[in-house]
C-alpha cells in the first residue's frame, strides 16, 4: 500500500481531486498516480448489432453503426488523455514529483478493486462525470466505489484549501479506533489541529485524546447529543473544520450512516472533503 490514486473525469470535480491528491502525496511522501477509467458500458470496445430486427438485413447500416461507434470510442480515449495530461500539468505544478497517469478500459469499481494493493489513499470527487453541475447529488459511482475499496477514501468537495483542522467522528469501533493510530501516526495529518467528536456515549474517548495528544496534535474533545448527521455538519461549520475523519460501514450511531441511501445524504451536504475509512 504505497501510492496514492486519483480518479480523473471529465467532472468540474477533477481539480479539486488533483489538488487534494498532490497535497496527500506530498504529505504523505507518497507516489501519486492519475487514473481515467473509459466506462465500458458508455463506450464498449464492441457492439453487436446482428439481433436488431428491424434493420434487417441491411448490411451496410450494421456497418455504419460498428464505425461510428468505434469512432465515437477513439474520441472518448483521445479526450481521456488529453484530462490526463491536463491533470498532470496540474499536479506537477501543485508541487507532486513524478506523477504517472494511467488509462484503463472496463468498470471503475472493478479498475479500482485491482489496484488496491498498491492503494495507500484513494482521492475522488463526490460528484462523477455523469452528475457533472448537478447541485450536490451524489455520483452513482462514487457510491459504488466506497461500498467497495476497503482502502482510505479521501472524498472531495468544493475548492481546494490546505486543511489546518481535522474532525474524527468516534465512535469507539475497530474503525475508529484504526482511525486514531493513523491521525496518530500518519505524516498526513502531523501538525494539523484535531477535534474528536462523538455523538452520545462513547467508550475509550479519553485513550483517543491522550493517544492523539501524545503523537503531538493539538485535540479538542466533544460529545455531542441528538440526531447524528445534523450534529456532526454544525459542529464541522461552527468549528471551521477542513476535513472530516469518519468510519465508512457499520452499525453504530454514527456509522450507520454510511450504509444504503444515507451513504448519499451524509456525502451529500458536506461542505468539506471526508475521509471514509474501512
Amino acid at each position: 500500500m504505497t501510492n496514492v490514486i486519483a480518479c480523473i473525469d471529465g467532472s468540474t470535480a477533477s481539480a479539486t481531486v488533483c489538488d487534494y491528491a498532490a497535497w496527500a502525496a506530498q504529505r504523505l511522501d507518497a507516489p501519486l498516480d492519475l487514473l481515467h477509467v473509459l466506462d465500458h458500458s458508455r463506450y464498449p470496445v464492441t457492439a453487436d448489432y446482428s439481433g436488431n430486427l428491424a434493420l434487417g438485413g441491411r448490411e451496410h447500416l450494421l456497418q455504419e453503426l460498428a464505425d461510428l461507434d468505434a469512432q465515437r470510442n477513439r474520441l472518448a480515449l483521445e479526450q481521456g488523455k488529453v484530462m490526463l495530461e491536463a491533470a498532470h500539468a496540474r499536479v506537477v505544478a501543485a508541487g507532486a514529483s513524478e506523477p504517472s497517469s494511467r488509462q484503463r478500459h472496463g468498470d471503475l469499481v472493478d479498475s479500482l478493486v485491482e489496484l488496491e494493493d498498491g492503494m495507500r489513499l484513494l482521492v475522488i470527487g463526490k460528484q462523477g462525470e455523469e452528475h457533472n453541475g448537478v447541485g450536490a447529488q451524489v455520483g452513482d459511482n462514487v457510491e459504488r466505489v466506497i461500498r467497495a475499496v476497503r482502502r482510505p477514501i479521501l472524498v472531495t468537495t468544493g475548492e481546494f484549501s490546505p486543511p489546518q483542522t481535522i474532525m474524527l467522528a468516534y465512535d469507539g469501533s475497530e474503525t475508529t479506533r484504526k482511525g486514531v493510530t493513523m491521525l496518530a501516526n500518519s505524516p498526513m495529518f502531523k501538525g494539523l489541529d484535531c477535534h474528536l467528536v462523538s455523538v452520545g456515549k462513547s467508550e475509550d474517548l479519553q485513550w483517543a485524546s491522550d493517544k492523539l495528544s501524545d503523537s503531538g496534535h493539538q485535540v479538542t474533545r466533544a460529545q455531542l447529543e441528538g440526531e447524528v448527521e445534523p450534529a456532526l455538519h454544525a459542529y464541522q461549520q461552527s468549528h471551521n473544520v477542513d476535513l472530516v475523519v469518519m468510519g465508512a460501514y457499520g452499525h453504530s450511531r454514527i456509522r450507520e450512516f454510511f450504509v444504503g441511501s444515507t451513504t448519499n445524504k451524509m456525502i451529500r451536504e458536506a461542505k468539506v472533503p471526508h475521509l471514509l475509512l474501512r
